[in-house]
């Protein structure tokens, strides 16, 4: 029987085909051990496999899954989510997103990871937010612990979303990304994944992240902080800290985007 690949690389993709070459050119494994799946969420512009000819190594194995329309990352993470389980068996999924870049061992560090820890689920790494306009950049640490990533979890999304990889076995027990958490749908995946298993983050910074003045976190502020809040209320089995945790996001409900970006900045 054929020994299942060690990762499915699953890349969500909407109008940002430059953005999708960048991240492609940095993902470095064992070529024959995993593969990439693009979903081009609707596009205006397809993503083709003749538009990737000549522009990326033709080592890597890439399939693209197109949608008819575009249904939005929740959607879309899911249809590949059942594509892969039909299709591409593997023992971990990993994630990135258009325009993001990988570090050269990301992928090395965080197989091994899983392989070393048959206890966790769920593992994640530190990024460096980067502002193109600008070009200033800073590292984003979180904790790195379960224990201290659990408590974590109540005031905000210790894992950011295209550093991740997890068990693909994890999805019989919690199912895929929901939808009733608009722009928070990882946070509520991710919460989905720490009740059944651990959860870790590794103390390197293995993502560079793109901020964009068009991302969910500025353009659905309001909406995903709320989102948040439901998260919090349907995961929270603290009654202490689901309270604090709904205080500091009302707070942030409050206070000014770039106020907010500053201060991770500093921390």
């Amino acid at each position: 029987m054929e020994r299942p690949l060690a990762f499915n690389l699953l890349i969500p993709c909407y109008n940002n085909r430059e953005g999708l070459i960048r991240s492609l050119e940095s993902v470095s494994y064992t070529p024959d051990q995993f593969s990439i799946l693009v979903i081009d969420d609707g596009s205006d512009e397809p993503v083709s496999a003749s538009w990737f000819k000549g522009r990326l190594d033709d080592a890597l194995s890439v399939h693209i899954l197109r949608l008819p329309e575009n249904l939005g990352i929740t959607a879309a993470l899911n249809a590949g989510l059942e594509w892969l389980s039909r299709n591409r068996p593997a023992r971990y999924v990993a994630r990135l997103d258009c325009g993001d870049i990988c570090a050269l061992r990301r992928f090395y560090e965080q197989v091994a990871y899983l392989d070393e820890h048959p206890d966790v689920d769920l593992v994640g790494s530190w990024c460096i937010f980067h502002d193109p306009d600008t070009v200033q950049e800073y590292v984003y640490k979180t904790p790195t612990a379960h224990q201290a990533i659990q408590k974590g979890m109540y005031f905000r999304n210790i894992f950011i979303h295209p550093t991740v990889m997890w068990r693909s076995s994890a999805l019989a027990h919690t199912g895929a990304y929901p939808s009733i958490f608009p722009h928070a749908e990882d946070y509520g995946f991710f919460q989905s994944l720490l009740r059944m298993g651990k959860g870790a983050v590794i103390p390197l910074p293995l993502v560079t992240c793109e901020l964009h003045p068009r991302g969910i976190s500025r353009t659905h502020r309001q909406e995903q902080l709320r989102s948040r809040m439901k998260v919090v209320r349907h995961y929270g089995e603290s009654r202490w800290l689901t309270s604090l945790g709904l205080v500091k996001l009302l707070l942030l409900q409050q206070i000014p985007y770039r106020w907010v970006l500053r201060l991770k900045r500093m921390l």
